[in-house]
C-alpha cells in the first residue's frame, strides 16, 4: 500500500491494515522529518482506502524495531527552534493535524507498544483508540527535561485520558513509566507479554471493528474539554503548580509552564487546546534553559558515542578486578564492580580499613533492599563478589588493578611498583589519583604502556564520571580497555591528557581560589554559599569543601600551586588553610566552615557557629557584603578561563567533553549547559570585559589570547 524509508503500510486479512514503523537506517525509530513526511503520505493512502467500496476495517500500529518510537529527533531541534515563530507553529500544526487524523478515521486504531515509546512516540500512541503495551515496555513524556513541553498533543490528550493530576505528575516530572503504572492510571488498556503483543493487539482491533469494544466515545473524550468543574480545576491548578514549582526550582521554567498550559486549555476543545500548547512550546524554545538542556543532551549523546567507539577498539576481556586500598573509596569501587557482576579483590594492609570498605558496600546494598530495588538474596550475592584480603594472594588473576591508596606520590609509587611485579603482562594497572601526574607515577613502572589514570569521583556509586587519564607512555590499547571497563561499571568515561589535576580538579581549584580571595577581601562564606547555590550549584563552595574534606582541598591546592604557580599559588594565608591548621577538616571531623550535628536520620546537618570567624579575623579584611553578581563573577571567571586553557592545550579534546566532565564530575548546573555553553550564551566579548574588571586579582582572571581573539571575531565554542 505504501513503503517509505521509515514506515510501511501493509494489508492484513479481513480488511485490516498495519502501519509499521521500521527505519531503514539505525536500530531505533524516531520521529524526524523523514518519518513525519512518510507518515503524512501513509495517512493520505489510508484516507483514500477508507473511501473505497470495501474500505478499511481497522488500523494496527506497530514497530519493526526492538523499541516503538524513542521520540523526536533532537538533532533537528536547533534548526527547527531557530525558525520564525510562524514557521515553528505551522510545523507543529501540520504534525498535530496528522496525529488528529487517527481520531477522524471511520475505523478503529490500535497500537502495540514495545520497548520504549517516549515523547512524540507516546503522543502518537495517545492519538490511537486503544493502547496495548508489552510488559517490558516503558512510556513517558520527558520533554521538560529538555526545557520544553510536549508539542504534539501530549498536554492535551494525556490529561483527558488519565486525569489532570496524573498528567501533571507525568509531564512535569518527565519520568519513564513502566507497564504496571501505565495500566493503573489508564494510560494503556492492556499489558501483554512481548511475544504475544502483536497478536493480542490485533485481537483488540478485531473486537473494536465488530462493535464489541467502543472506540468513538474515547475519541469524543479526547476532543472535549476536561471533565472538571471550576472548583476542581482551581484546586488542581493551585496544588499542582505549587508542587511542581517546589520540585523544579526557579531555574527550570518548563515544568511549571506545562501545568499552566494544561490548566489554561482544560476547558477547551482539542484543537483550541493544541493552539495553547503550540504557543507555550514556542515560548519555551526561545529560553536559554532550552538551548542549554538540548545542547546538554546532544553533548551527552556525543561523549557516549565516543566512549563506545573507543571501547570497541579493545579486545581485552576484563573478568576479574582488584582494588588496592579499602576504606570509603575502595569500598565504593569494590561495590561498583560487584554490583555490575564483576568479582573483585579488595586489598589493604589494615583490617579496620577492610572492615570500613565492606561496611560501605554493605550500607549501599542495604539501601537498595530498603528501597525495593533489590532483595536480601541478591544483595548477598553482590557482597559475595567482594574478596576482602590483607594478602596479595590471587592478585595475579586480576585483569585490571585499581590503585586507590593514600594520595601521596611516594606511597603510590611504591605500591604500584610492588603490585606490577605480581601481575601478568596482560594485566592493566590504573591509579585512582585525583591530582598526581600519571606520567610521574609511571616512571618507576616496568610496563608504563599498560598504566593510566582512572579517577573515580566520590561517592563512587552516585557520581557518573570517570576520568581516564593518558600518561606520556600509555598505549591506545590500554585507554580503550579502561574505557570499556568504565562502561561495564555503568560510568561515563572521559579521556583526558595528563597534567596537574587532570581536567575536573584543575578547573575546580581556581573556583576554590576565587572563593578564598572573596573571604580574604571580607566576604561571609555563608553569603557566598547562598549566592552560588542560587546560581544553580548543588552546594556552595564552603559546604562543598566541608563535604570533600578540608584536608583534601588543601592537598589539592598545593599540587595545583606547584603545577601552575603563576596563577594558583596564593600570596596570602587562605581561610581553607586556616581551617586545616585548626584541625577543622569538614564533615569528617565534625567541623569545617560549618559545624555538623546528626539529624533525626543520623545524617550530618550543617549549622553555623560564629567561633569559626575568629579563626579568620587576623587574616581577612573587615566584613563586608558583596553584590551577588560580583560574587558570581569572582567565582566563575577563573574556572571558565582555566577550562579554556585545558581546551587550548589539548588536555580535553572538545568543548562538549569539557562541559560534560564538569556536569557529571562536580555538578555544574545542568540548566546552564556547561561552562562553554554558558560562555556562548553570555557572549565572549561580555565575558572578557567582565574579567577585565577583576584583573587586579591576578593572572587567573586574565582571559587567554585565544579567548580574546574569539571575542573579537564574535566566535562561539559551539557552532
Amino acid at each position: 500500500m505504501f513503503q517509505g524509508k521509515t514506515l510501511a503500510l501493509t494489508p492484513l486479512e479481513n480488511g485490516f491494515v498495519e502501519l509499521c514503523f521500521n527505519r531503514a537506517e539505525g536500530s531505533v525509530n524516531k520521529l524526524d522529518r523523514a518519518t513525519t513526511d512518510d507518515l503524512e503520505q501513509a495517512l493520505d493512502v489510508l484516507d483514500k482506502l477508507a473511501s473505497t467500496k470495501n474500505g478499511v476495517k481497522g488500523l494496527l500500529v506497530t514497530s519493526g524495531k526492538a523499541v516503538f518510537i524513542v521520540g523526536a529527533d533532537i538533532t533537528e531541534f536547533g534548526h527547527n527552534f531557530s525558525q520564525p515563530e510562524a514557521d515553528v507553529r505551522a510545523r507543529l500544526r501540520a504534525i498535530n493535524g496528522n496525529l488528529s487524523r487517527f481520531e477522524s478515521f471511520p475505523f478503529p486504531v490500535v497500537v502495540a507498544i514495545n520497548g520504549f515509546a517516549m515523547g512524540g512516540g507516546l503522543e502518537l500512541c495517545l492519538a490511537c483508540d486503544y493502547r496495548i503495551m508489552a510488559s517490558t515496555a516503558q512510556i513517558g513524556l520527558p520533554e521538560t527535561r529538555l526545557g520544553i513541553i510536549p508539542g504534539w498533543g501530549g498536554t492535551v490528550r494525556l490529561p483527558r485520558i488519565i486525569g489532570l493530576d496524573n498528567a501533571v505528575e507525568w509531564i512535569a516530572g518527565g519520568v519513564h513509566q513502566k507497564a504496571p503504572r501505565a495500566m493503573a492510571v489508564g494510560a494503556v488498556d492492556a499489558v501483554i507479554e512481548p511475544g504475544q503483543l502483536r497478536d493480542e493487539a490485533l485481537k483488540v482491533l478485531e473486537r473494536c471493528a465488530s462493535g464489541q469494544l467502543p472506540f468513538e466515545p474515547r475519541r469524543l473524550q479526547k476532543m472535549a474539554p476536561l471533565r472538571l468543574n471550576a472548583v476542581e480545576l482551581q484546586m488542581a491548578a493551585t496544588t499542582g503548580k505549587a508542587m511542581v514549582a517546589a520540585q523544579a526550582g526557579r531555574h527550570y521554567p518548563a515544568p511549571v509552564a506545562a501545568v499552566e498550559c494544561m490548566v489554561k486549555a482544560a476547558g477547551m476543545s482539542r484543537d483550541d487546546a493544541l493552539e495553547v500548547e503550540g504557543k507555550t512550546i514556542y515560548q519555551l524554545t526561545q529560553t536559554p534553559q532550552c538551548r542549554a538542556l538540548v545542547g546538554l543532551f546532544l553533548s551527552d549523546q556525543y561523549i557516549g558515542k565516543l566512549a563506545r567507539e573507543q571501547a570497541s577498539q579493545s579486545d581485552v576481556k576484563i573478568a576479574r578486578a582488584a582494588v588496592l586500598g579499602a576504606g570509603i573509596m575502595g569500598g565504593g569501587i569494590a561495590y561498583q564492580n560487584a554490583q555490575n557482576g564483576l568479582p573483585i579483590m579488595m586489598k589493604d594492609i589494615r583490617q579496620d580499613a577492610l572492615d570500613l570498605g565492606l561496611g560501605e558496600a554493605n550500607k549501599l546494598l542495604a539501601k537498595q533492599v530498603e528501597r525495593g530495588r533489590s532483595t536480601p538474596l541478591a544483595a548477598g550475592e553482590v557482597l559475595g563478589r567482594i574478596d576482602a584480603t590483607l594478602s596479595y594472594d590471587g592478585i595475579d588473576q586480576a585483569d585490571v588493578v585499581v590503585e586507590a591508596v593514600v594520595e601521596n606520590p611516594a606511597v603510590k609509587e611504591k605500591v604500584l611498583a610492588e603490585v606490577e611485579a605480581l601481575l601478568p603482562d596482560t594485566a592493566i594497572l590504573v591509579s585512582n589519583t585525583s591530582t598526581i601526574s600519571i606520567s610521574r607515577l609511571a616512571k618507576k613502572l616496568a610496563r608504563p604502556q599498560s598504566f593510566c589514570g582512572m579517577h573515580f569521583f566520590n561517592p563512587v556509586h552516585a557520581m557518573p564520571l570517570v576520568e581516564v587519564i593518558r600518561g606520556e607512555k600509555t598505549s591506545d590499547a590500554t585507554i580503550s580497555a579502561v574505557v570499556s571497563y568504565a562502561l561495564a561499571l555503568g560510568k561515563k568515561p572521559l579521556v583526558v591528557n595528563d597534567c596537574p589535576g587532570f581536567l575536573v580538579n584543575r578547573v575546580l581549584f581556581p573556583y576554590f581560589s576565587g572563593f578564598d580571595l572573596l573571604l580574604r577581601d571580607g566576604a561571609d562564606f555563608r553569603q557566598v554559599d547562598k549566592v552560588m547555590e542560587g546560581w544553580g550549584w548543588p552546594m556552595g563552595p564552603a559546604y562543598l569543601l566541608d563535604v570533600v574534606g578540608i584536608d583534601t582541598g588543601v592537598h589539592g591546592a598545593a599540587v595545583m600551586a606547584e603545577g601552575f604557580p603563576d596563577r594558583m599559588r596564593p600570596d596570602y594565608v587562605s581561610a581553607t588553610k586556616l581551617l586545616f591548621d585548626a584541625g577543622r577538616l569538614g564533615q569528617k571531623s565534625g567541623s569545617g566552615f560549618y559545624s555538623y550535628e546528626a539529624d533525626k536520620k543520623g545524617k550530618p546537618k550543617k549549622v553555623f557557629r560564629d567561633e569559626v570567624l575568629g579563626l579568620f579575623a587576623k587574616h581577612v579584611a573587615p566584613p563586608q557584603a558583596f553584590d551577588a553578581d560580583d560574587i558570581v563573577a569572582r567565582m566563575m571567571i577563573p574556572m571558565c578561563i582555566e577550562l579554556a586553557r585545558c581546551l587550548e592545550e589539548g588536555v580535553v579534546a572538545s568543548a562538549a567533553e569539557a562541559d560534560m566532565g564538569l556536569i557529571n564530575g562536580i555538578g555544574f548546573p545542568p540548566f546552564r549547559g556547561g561552562v562553554f555553553r554558558w560562555l556562548d550564551e553570555t557572549g565572549l566579548g561580555v565575558f572578557c570585559t567582565m574579567a577585565d574588571n577583576y584583573q587586579a586579582l591576578g593572572m587567573a582572571y586574565q582571559p587567554t589570547d585565544a579567548m580574546r581573539r574569539m571575542a573579537a571575531e564574535n566566535q562561539r565554542y559551539y557552532v
